[in-house]
């Protein structure tokens, strides 16, 4: 893993177990053994390594679901696909949805990172609205809306579930979701 990966990869992890004020240059230098100028070698500003870890985060999300008409022609409810990389990053990995949190602090944040944020949850919205489509072909109309209350509650119910440290609130809360 290179330097600039190492950074992004601390970074995220900050980022994911309290917003994007949970770390400074100096701290990920530490962490990633090099001095804090090397840092702003590969990011400039804290705006430029945030809205690098929005972009890349994005882009992870994106490609481990795969393409929605794929998966329903391979047998595979995308929604159900979806909603376990929410459960997996709750569950497994203990964490919140990177943008997620970014998106909470959506007031404070650099335009940046504001603006990566905002595409991680239009290209969220595009996918689950691509995917409600093709498992309801006949519902259209209303799969623009099912998409924005699948990221909603998914969002929500992972906060609710780590805040209560309780990941059945999370089970609970997406029964039926995946219909």
């Amino acid at each position: 893993m290179s330097k600039k990966e190492e950074l992004l990869k601390a970074a995220e992890l900050k980022v994911r177990s309290g917003g994007y004020n949970n770390f400074s240059f100096r701290e990920l230098a530490t962490e990633v053994g090099i001095k804090s100028a090397s840092v702003h070698y590969h990011f400039p500003t804290k705006s430029d390594l945030g809205a690098a870890l929005a972009h890349q985060y994005t882009e992870e999300f994106l490609k481990a679901l795969g393409d929605p008409d794929e998966l329903y022609a391979a047998g595979k409810n995308p929604i159900d696909v979806y909603i376990n990389l929410f459960r997996k990053a709750l569950v497994k990995d203990k964490k919140m949805c990177l943008c997620g949190l970014l998106g909470a602090e959506s007031d404070s944040l650099p335009d940046k990172v504001l603006i990566e944020t905002k595409l991680f949850f239009e290209r969220n919205i595009a996918w689950l609205t691509q995917a409600h489509t093709v498992i309801a072909p006949d519902n259209k109309e209303a799969a623009k809306r099912n998409a924005i209350k699948t990221i909603a509650i998914l969002e929500g119910v992972m906060l609710i579930s780590k805040t209560l440290d309780d990941n059945q609130i999370f089970e609970e809360a997406i029964l039926g979701l995946g219909n």
